[in-house]
Parts: C-alpha cells; structure tokens; sequence
C-alpha cells in the first residue's frame, strides 16, 4: 500500500511538475541573469578562492562551500548516478548535466535571497534559508512552515536513511560487514559530530570533503586516461540515448527520451539541490566575502557545479567505460562492479571507504539543514534539538536495513514536494534577487569592492531582524 501511494506521487511530480517547473525556473532564472552561470564562471572561481575568510558571527563562505558539498556529495554522487543509468541508460547523464547547468543560475537566486533575509540567533549564529525569506519575503509565515516540515522529513529523516542504506549496501558487498553494527557505528560518529551544532559540523566539513572529493576526481581521471580511446564512443552514447537516436539504430534496450529525463533530472536534483531550498539554509550561516549577499550566490552556483558536472561525471565515466562490467545491479553495488573491473579488487574497497566518507558528512550536513528548520519552528528555542537528534539517528538505523528501492523512492517525493514549495516562492521574489545580484555586478564593472546598501530596498527595512538592515543603522557589526 504504501509503495504504490510513493509510486503514486513520485509520478505526479517527477513526471509531469518537476520535470517542468525545475526546467522552467531554470531557464526562466538564466535568462533574467544573462546567462551567469557562462558569463561569470570565472568570477565564481574567484569569488571561491577567496572564500575562507570567516566573519564574526558567520561562517566562512568556503565552510558554507563545504557544508552544502558534504550534503550533496554523497549517496547521490555514487549510487544515485548509478541507479540513473540502470533506470535509464546512458542517456540520463545527459540530462543531469542539463539540470545542473540550468540549476547554477537557480542556487545563485535562491542562496542570495537566503543571505539577503537571514537572521542572528540568540548565539549570535546566522540562521536562514527557504523558510525565512518565504516568511520575512512573502509574508506567508503558513509557506515557511510547511517548507520546514518538508525539508525536516526529507533531510533529517529521509535522506538520512538514503546515506545510510548507501554505506549499510557498499560495507556489506565489499567487507561482509552486518549492516546492524555498521548502522551502529554511524550513529555513534554522527551523533558526536551533530551534538557539537553547526559549527561542529562546519569543521569538519571543511577538512573532510575537499580530502575526499579530490581523491574521488583523481581517481576518476585514471579510470578515463586508461580508456581514453573509447571515451568519444561514450560520449557519443551518452548524447545519443539521450534523444532515443542509439536505441533506434542499435536495437539496444530500448529507454524512452521520457524515461532519460525523468530519471536523469530526479537523481540530479537529488545530487545538486538546485531549486530544492536546501543548500540555500546553509548559505544564509555565512559572513560572505566581498560582503554581500550575491557573493555567497556565486559561491553556492560552484557548489552545484562541482558536484553535478564534476563529480556526477566522474561516476558516470566509471561505470561506462566499464561496458558491461558494471552489469545491473542496484546502486552502489553497480559503482563498485564498475570501478574493480578497471583497477582490480582494490576498487570496490576504495568506492566503500569513498561512500563511509561521503555519506558520512552528507548525514551531519543533511542535519544541519534540519536543524535550521527545527530553530525556526521553534522561534529560534533549542529545547527540541536533542529529542530530533535521537529521531535522527533512529532514521540512519531503519535506513541501513530498509528496501533500497522504497528509500530511494521516499527521498524522490520528500525531495520533490519540498522543490515545489521553493520554486514558487522564489519564483515570486526573483525580482527582488535579480536586482541585488545585478547591484554586486555593477560594482564588479565599476572596479568597486561589493557592498551591500539597504537604503536602495526599502521593502527590507520592515523588518528589523534581518541581519543586513541592522547593520545598515549601524546596530549591529560583523
């Protein structure tokens, strides 16, 4: 009953809104910023290279950077990819590229709006996000909280149980190990990490995921410089499946052009959070530098980049350069099949240590989102974090030994309706961010460091929590 209810939904919105609301934003929000994610690329290196200057009551932008990498770069990267091509065919890879390019101008409006209306807890913590530019942008405090309870259900529960179900799935094929003891093992490291707050969790993001990504993309590029010579036939078939041109001419399994995109943009989606509001909760945490809000749209545009473009790829690369090494089996295990056949059985132990490292730092971030949120349903009281934690940590336990299939398909309409909310709302105030990215813009031209003046949106001056508007009256210095 439930299996067919989840089927139900995940059809609604993954074969007919999403497909195009997501497509739609994107295209819509590239537009409206004359094609950003081109035009400024380079900016956006830039603005990342210097990323690591923390502010005083803020993370830095390069532990923000690294946070919403942790939360990506995971059960999405590795397994997801997989599931997409066993799914349906080489063809979906190219529609996650898609959806990641158009989702770059997406993460820039929504991270920008999360820093333009965030808020100082009484920690002296930035506290922002999807819930808290619905509420202070649209006045509809009802949206923030039904964006709230989404999000919590699908990071802090949902998602969690993706991650752990990722590693339970790799620690089993490649070591034996009894998914119990490796579930147990994640809740005592997570709940270390969780139990310190978002600061605790930024550390040790900023010192585990550019590790661990590194190693994964080099890695990848050895798999791709031992194949080099099949990888314009991979290419090719990828582009081809794509629009249904290889089924047609090869009499391969047949895989519809429907089929390529649907699966293609959920798992990049799942993989890039562009458009879904949750990257945008971590965003609002920073003291961003140059010191306005569209630098931190930059920052969080190379984060969907990196992880979708990148790193997506590099999976991609190795399963199909594999050929049918990789075979069809679920997730992971495909990665695994895929990576031994091109460098030994070491392989499948590399893929298992990459998977403790990336999921593990996916559950603390995909935490740390859930946590925002649980502060702004509570009005900013923390008596509820640690009756969430044990819930959250009871989530990782049922995820290492639940149906990979039921998981995966939880996650896709959790992530799905929480997408839909985000898109509206920003949708609704993508004037508001267009015109403060154009103002960072401007100052770029002028050989100007960016700064951010209120005096020109009064709109925001109505509310004297916003961080920004406070500083503006000289109340309040970072």
């Amino acid at each position: 009953m439930l299996e067919t209810i989840v089927n139900f939904m995940n059809d609604l919105l993954w074969g007919k809104l999403l497909v195009y609301g997501l497509v739609g934003a994107g295209l819509f929000f590239t537009i409206r910023l004359g094609f950003i994610q081109l035009t400024h690329f380079g900016h956006g290196l830039k603005v990342l290279s210097k990323s690591r200057q923390p502010g005083k009551h803020g993370l830095s932008s390069f532990q923000v950077f690294c946070t919403s990498m942790a939360a990506r770069v995971g059960a999405g990267n590795m397994a997801g990819v997989a599931v997409a091509i066993g799914m349906a065919g080489p063809g979906a890879v190219f529609w996650m590229w898609a959806i990641a390019v158009l989702g770059m101008a997406t993460a820039m409006i929504e991270s920008t709006l999360a820093q333009v209306y965030k808020v100082k807890d009484d920690d002296g913590q930035y506290r922002g996000g999807p819930a808290y530019y619905m509420e202070k942008g649209l006045g509809q405090r009802w949206m923030g909280i039904l964006f709230s309870i989404l999000l919590i259900i699908c990071f802090g529960l949902v998602f969690n149980a993706v991650q752990a179900n990722t590693i339970s799935g790799a620690m089993t094929a490649v070591f034996d190990f009894n998914p119990i003891a490796v579930a147990v093992a994640i809740c005592v490291l997570s709940g270390f990490v969780i139990m310190g707050g978002l600061k605790k969790v930024a550390r040790v993001s900023e010192l585990v995921v550019p590790f661990m990504a590194l190693i994964y993309i080099g890695i990848a590029l050895v798999v791709v410089l031992m194949n080099i010579s099949e990888l314009p036939a991979v290419f090719m078939l990828v582009i081809n499946s794509a629009f249904g041109w290889h089924e047609a001419a090869g009499g391969a399994v047949a895989y519809s052009i429907a089929q390529a995109m649907q699966a293609g943009i959920a798992r990049g989606l799942f993989s890039n959070e562009a458009g879904m509001g949750s990257a945008a909760n971590i965003a609002a945490s920073a003291s961003p530098n140059p010191n306005h809000p569209a630098s931190q749209g930059y920052v969080q545009m190379m984060g969907v980049f990196f992880d979708t473009i990148v790193i997506c790829t590099a999976t991609a690369a190795i399963i199909l350069l594999s050929g049918d090494a990789a075979g069809s089996g679920d997730g992971i295990q495909m990665t695994i099949a895929a990576l031994t056949s091109h460098v030994g059985t070491w392989g499948g132990a590399f893929i298992a240590f990459a998977i403790l490292l990336f999921c593990f730092t996916s559950i603390i971030a995909n935490y740390s989102y859930a946590e925002t949120n649980v502060m702004f349903l509570s009005g900013n009281s923390k008596k509820a974090l640690p009756v969430f934690r044990i819930v959250v940590l009871g989530m990782v336990l049922f995820g290492a030994l639940a149906k990979i299939n039921l998981v995966w398909n939880l996650a896709d309409v959790s992530m799905g309706l929480m997408a839909l909310v985000n898109i509206i709302a920003i949708t609704l105030l993508s004037g508001l961010a267009v015109r403060v990215i154009n103002d960072y813009r401007a100052q770029v031209k002028a050989g100007q460091e960016p700064k951010f003046d209120t005096k020109d949106y009064p709109q925001l001056h109505q509310d004297d929590e916003l961080v920004w508007t406070q500083k503006s009256k000289g109340t309040f210095v970072d």
